[in-house]
């Protein structure tokens, strides 16, 4: 901090600015911690995900290769065609900290038969589920991977600002006060000893005068 007059004003001005450059810390040390401990948690979550969405797809695609195994290729296409599902991905929002969050919604429409069941597998309507729930968790684990980069960018911004006002804001007001209040007791010093001087002349002209 540059230099200021070392006035009772000033003393008292910068010693608010500290007050609050205090509880500024606090709250953002408090934000910080919460932040954290939400981005461990999506992280921890996101690793069950991926996993879950790998097994979900792989589940999906085996019972796939079921069905053209048992029924051809072209009939397992031909079928496909007739299957008339359609998708619907909702966004919601969800906020932690002041930092706003997807919530992912994946829906599906479209009820079945959508072909005879004649010479067909039921590896092809128990496809069909399989890959609507791999889509769900998918959209779910791309939720939570934005939710951590966005977390983690607000963690990065919060740190610095806590940074900022613990090594840098805070110890500069912390030494402006320090040396306002020093000179502010010299000067007090200095005019008692003014004082002093000045009471102790006015009685040595006094005794003087007798």
């Amino acid at each position: 901090m540059s230099q200021v007059a070392p006035t009772k004003s000033n003393f008292l001005k910068i010693k608010e600015e500290l007050k609050f450059a205090r509880q500024g810390y606090e709250l953002l040390d408090q934000k910080r911690n919460i932040l954290v401990m939400e981005l461990l948690n999506l992280v921890d979550q996101t690793e069950a995900f991926q996993k879950r969405v790998e097994e979900a797809l792989a589940l999906a695609y085996r019972n796939l290769e079921e069905s053209v195994l048992r029924m051809g290729k072209r009939r397992v296409t031909s079928i496909s065609e007739s299957i008339n599902v359609q998708s619907e991905i909702s966004l919601g929002k969800r906020k932690v900290m002041g930092v706003t969050l997807p919530v992912v919604n994946t829906e599906f429409t479209g009820e079945g038969p959508f072909f005879s069941p004649v010479g067909t597998s039921p590896y092809i309507d128990e496809g069909v589920r399989l890959f609507q729930e791999a889509l769900k968790e998918m959209g779910h684990f791309s939720e939570l991977k934005i939710s951590i980069m966005r977390l983690a960018r607000e963690v990065k911004k919060t740190i610095r600002k806590v940074n900022a006002l613990e090594k840098i804001a805070i110890p500069d007001l912390e030494d402006s006060l320090h040396l306002i209040a020093g000179r502010l007791e010299e000067q007090e010093r200095e005019n008692m000893m003014l004082l002093k001087s000045v009471k102790a002349r006015l009685e040595a002209k006094k005794a003087a005068r007798k």
